[in-house]
């Protein structure tokens, strides 16, 4: 049987409207706004809420696993039932894992989060490749024979990055832009005939990418949403009255889109994600959503969580 590529069933996601990224990062103070514990237990609950409200709204979840790893093999065995539930709703998975290595070590990595079969198994995961992109090449098999991806370090948004992914190499290139270049290059020799590769770049959302030599002429117009999903806070911090976010300004939180996401929202993926934004608990009567605007068909609405509008 044929493995349809990584590449390939992101762009079928996309043709059906669904261009959101929901990140899962129970860290400590969002657990505490939640109401949960600061444990496995409530690591769990939290990441199969979020599964939940993303199935058929979301492309795919991306838990940031340093929060499940936290708590030793109670927080990997919570972190197993999250991809399983993601699985079961039909979500691709991009392990938030940053691994970078050489050689077998790396391989080893590639084997516990891309194998078949692996407890850990999740359709993408993050890399570092600045000990150079063959590094990577024990995770290729995985990407070209079994439908695994790659999302590579690029140029992120952290101010601390600019220092290494803006220095130039011998040939005036940036370390940032020369990822990106390899990882087009990968794409056309393994996948030259389909429209979206299975390896990606992470780039920072924030970021004047001119200064970093990556050429972004094709990249989607920048919207007034932008780029982020309709719940994120704005970028003064003001909240709607009446409404609760559950992110910090500074970054995205448990239900909101990846914030490396280029891709532009449409209106009908902000209606939805505003209906569909991940449960959080709170004392007041609910604004959202209302009669006129129910929860897509298939999104749970169990008590005590409720939907609600943010900005």
């Amino acid at each position: 049987m044929t493995v349809r590529s990584f590449g390939a069933r992101l762009a079928e996601e996309f043709s059906a409207g669904r261009h959101l990224c929901a990140g899962i990062d129970p860290h400590a103070p969002l657990l505490a706004e939640w109401g949960l514990a600061d444990d496995a237990a409530g690591a769990e609950r939290m990441g199969r809420e979020v599964v939940a409200a993303s199935a058929g709204i979301a492309a795919c979840v991306k838990p940031q696993i340093s929060f499940f790893e936290r708590f030793g093999s109670a927080g990997f065995l919570a972190l197993e039932r999250v991809l399983a539930d993601a699985r079961a709703a039909g979500l691709l998975v991009v392990g938030d894992v940053k691994r970078g290595d050489i050689g077998s070590t790396f391989a080893a990595y590639a084997d516990a989060w891309l194998a078949p079969g692996s407890p850990l198994e999740v359709d993408a995961m993050t890399v570092a490749a600045y000990m150079g992109f063959g590094t990577l090449s024990g995770a290729f098999p995985y990407v070209r024979d079994h439908g695994k991806g790659l999302f590579v370090l690029a140029a992120t948004s952290n101010p601390e990055a600019r220092e290494v992914q803006a220095a130039r190499r011998a040939d005036g290139s940036t370390l940032a832009a020369a990822m990106v270049a390899d990882a087009e290059a990968f794409n056309a020799a393994a996948f030259g005939d389909e429209a979206v590769g299975s390896v990606g770049v992470v780039l920072g959302a924030t970021l004047d990418l001119a200064t970093f030599g990556i050429e972004t002429a094709g990249s989607p117009r920048r919207s007034s949403w932008r780029r982020r999903c309709p719940c994120s806070p704005p970028a003064s911090g003001r909240r709607e009255p009446g409404s609760r976010t559950r992110g910090r300004s500074s970054g995205a939180s448990a239900a909101h889109c990846s914030r490396t996401s280029r891709a532009a929202f449409s209106r009908a993926d902000q209606r939805a994600w505003r209906n569909a934004c991940a449960p959080v608990r709170r004392r007041s009567p609910p604004r959202w959503p209302t009669r006129r605007d129910p929860p897509p068909p298939g999104v749970p609405r169990a008590r005590p969580t409720q939907y609600i509008r943010g900005r």
